[in-house]
């Protein structure tokens, strides 16, 4: 008899539609942790140890996401994230053993869509994934019922339907994350968002204890759009501005 996997997000996941993770990682003990986990959350699992075997794994598997750690012998992630955005889109969960936020900033910037800093629980790792894939699903479902037209906030212009952003009329490139956060606060603009509301509306994540992501997801987009269009109200979370009526 099959059997069906659960995942933290209480979805169902059949092994006939099992999802593909490739884990990149040099520490066998702790790679063989995390395959455990996935599988056991109903994934098919490959590994890699070094940057070399990431990007020919990735460019002949086809991975679903990636879980991938910044360290790495031959080159580090942050060139494997590189390498494997250029062949296709993928999700990325980043690791690092440093809790820098210069390597959580430069992985977003490169293409990864979450980070977690070592020592980890497996269960918030595969919880991770989980969230990575729905909100890849989610963008798929959206691209064939897509919003139209483009959201004008000053200089600042939000096309959905193409995913795209400009500030004064230059294209701006956001990672889908990025993207989805800046959808989310221009949905409401100039209205505050809680670090905890938009945890759950970009990342699915049902608790706080991601809040650190958002405030470097925040900071990146910062650099990207510029500073002075994201709001912060401390201990409290953001908001867009938008020009003076």
């Amino acid at each position: 008899m099959e059997q069906t996997h659960i995942s933290p997000g209480g979805a169902a996941a059949t092994p006939g539609a099992q999802r593909r993770v490739l884990v990149v990682e040099d520490d066998q003990t702790l790679v063989d942790a995390i395959a455990a986990r996935l599988r056991a959350e109903g994934f098919q699992v490959q590994t890699a140890g070094d940057g070399p075997a990431a990007v020919e794994t990735a460019q002949a598997w086809q991975p679903d996401a990636l879980v991938l750690d910044i360290m790495l012998p031959g080159f580090d992630g942050l060139e494997v994230c590189r390498r494997v955005q250029a062949q296709r889109p993928v999700p990325v969960l980043m690791l690092t053993a440093r809790d820098d936020e210069t390597d959580m900033l430069v992985g977003l910037g490169v293409g990864a869509d979450d980070y977690m800093t070592k020592p980890f629980s497996m269960r918030e790792l595969a919880a991770r994934v989980h969230v990575l894939l729905r909100r890849v699903e989610r963008a798929a479902q959206a691209a064939h019922t897509p919003r139209t037209g483009i959201l004008r906030l000053g200089e600042l212009e939000i096309d959905h339907a193409q995913r795209r952003v400009r500030v004064r009329g230059s294209d701006v490139h956001l990672t889908p994350t990025e993207f989805d956060l800046l959808v989310c606060l221009a949905n409401t603009p100039r209205a505050v968002l809680s670090r905890e509301q938009l945890l759950a509306e970009v990342w699915d994540w049902a608790d706080a204890s991601g809040t650190r992501t958002v405030d470097s997801h925040i900071k990146a987009l910062r650099r990207k759009i510029g500073a002075e269009r994201i709001r912060t109200v401390h201990g409290v979370g953001y908001a867009l501005e938008t020009p003076a009526a």
